[in-house]
């Protein structure tokens, strides 16, 4: 799973376009991995090392945990920030 998370990485960082058919191998193969790991101290250090593994673990449980990975005060700030904005414009 390192080595799919690593390549996702790079996919996602390249600045040279990628295969869409290769980036979903990855992301689909990375996936099967998610779906097989045990959640712990393992799982997090990885996903913390890796944003794009990170954001794909949290689409995968989105159903289940919500936005389980991202803080939530980082999250309700955007919400309230983008409500002031919506609140000028209307205006």
């Amino acid at each position: 799973m390192l080595t799919l998370a690593q390549l996702l990485e790079r996919l996602e960082r390249n600045l040279v376009p990628t295969a869409a058919e290769q980036y979903r191998s990855v992301v689909a193969h990375l996936t099967q991995e998610l779906a097989q790991v045990e959640p712990g101290e393992d799982l997090h250090v990885l996903l913390d090392s890796f944003p794009a593994t990170a954001e794909l673990y949290e689409n995968l449980h989105y159903a289940h945990a919500g936005l389980c990975r991202s803080p939530l005060d980082a999250s309700l700030d955007a919400e309230l920030r983008a409500k002031s904005v919506i609140e000028r414009l209307q205006r």
